[in-house]
Parts: C-alpha cells; sequence; structure tokens
C-alpha cells in the first residue's frame, strides 16, 4: 500500500479490534433479536457510526429508531436501547439510558469505559478500545493512538457495529439479498 498514514490506521483498528470481545458482541446480538423494537442513540461522530447501524437495524427487518429524530416514537418495555458512548458520560445519553432503564427498557452500550455511568446502567456492555480528552484526570486511556480524539473508538464502534450485523443475519434469518429488499428505494 502507498500510502503510510492508511496502513497505520489499519494496523491500528486491525490490532485494537482483536480486544473486542465475541462474548460482548453475542451478548449483545441476543438482546437485539429478543427486542420487539431497536432504539439507537449516539453524538457526534460516534452517533454518525450509530445511525448507519440503526439503519441496518432496518435492512434486517428490525423496527429500529434514531434516538432525537423527529419520527422517533416512545421506547417502551420490551425494546433494547443501544447506546454507542466513547466516555460513557454523556449528558444527553445518559439522561436517554436512565429513563430508559426506567421504563424497563433493556440497554446494550458500546463505550471505552464499563464502569462509568452509562456502563454501570447497561444490562450488556461491548468494551470498546480507544482515546478520548473526556476522561477523568488520571484515568488511563483503553489503547494509544497515532489519529486525533476519538477516532480510533469511532471506527472501532462502526465495525463492531458491523460486526453485530454479520452475527444477526443468521440469526434473523437475512441475507444480503433479503436486506437489500428493504434498501431505500426514493433516492
Amino acid at each position: 500500500m502507498g500510502n503510510a498514514e492508511l496502513r497505520a490506521i489499519l494496523d491500528e483498528v486491525g490490532a485494537y479490534g482483536e480486544r473486542i470481545s465475541g462474548r460482548e458482541l453475542k451478548a449483545a446480538a441476543e438482546a437485539i433479536v429478543r427486542a420487539r423494537r431497536v432504539f439507537v442513540a449516539g453524538a457526534g461522530r460516534t452517533g454518525f457510526a450509530s445511525r448507519a447501524f440503526a439503519n441496518r437495524m432496518m435492512h434486517l427487518g428490525k423496527p429500529a429508531f434514531f434516538v432525537g429524530e423527529t419520527t422517533t416514537p416512545s421506547v417502551g418495555e420490551g425494546d433494547v436501547l443501544v447506546v454507542g458512548s466513547g466516555s460513557g458520560t454523556t449528558a444527553s445519553l445518559v439522561a436517554a439510558v436512565e429513563k430508559a432503564k426506567g421504563i424497563g427498557v433493556e440497554v446494550v452500550t458500546l463505550t471505552m469505559f464499563p464502569d462509568h455511568r452509562i456502563g454501570a446502567l447497561a444490562d450488556v456492555v461491548v468494551a470498546v478500545p480507544g482515546v478520548t480528552p473526556k476522561r477523568a484526570p488520571g484515568e488511563a486511556q483503553s489503547a494509544e493512538s497515532i489519529q486525533p480524539m476519538g477516532s480510533l473508538f469511532e471506527q472501532l464502534c462502526w465495525l463492531a457495529y458491523d460486526a453485530l450485523v454479520l452475527i444477526l443475519m443468521p440469526l434473523l434469518g437475512q441475507t444480503g439479498e433479503s436486506m437489500f429488499e428493504r434498501h431505500a428505494n426514493l433516492e
């Protein structure tokens, strides 16, 4: 490969991707299979990865909504909330998780800090390595990165969500062809 920076990013993502637990991803997939509907939340760049995951949930045939959109209905018992939060302390996401838990919603999170508020409330935690300036003073990073801010975590979230899709496809009896039937056609 002729691009040293791209190669370095790919090497970094590959090395830290090995640290994401297959057992944790399977537990997340099982929660999604059990769910009546899937609600997905995330902020900033992690939110973009989360939105892409909500899109794939729809392609898999699960009723799926991204929290904060005007067309998102109320959440209820039997639903699952999937939250991507590197810090595990983003105020708007903590509030959403607390409200969901109070209603009896199962919560899954992808986070760098399983012991922070969102992870502590979640039913299923997928620990994703990364670097963030949003950690407590003296708190160790879960990775080292050549990339700025939360890029490594955001990239690994996207890939972990895609790994979840691959786990979910056979569990939900879906193929790439059946998923494509649900692809947007008003583009």
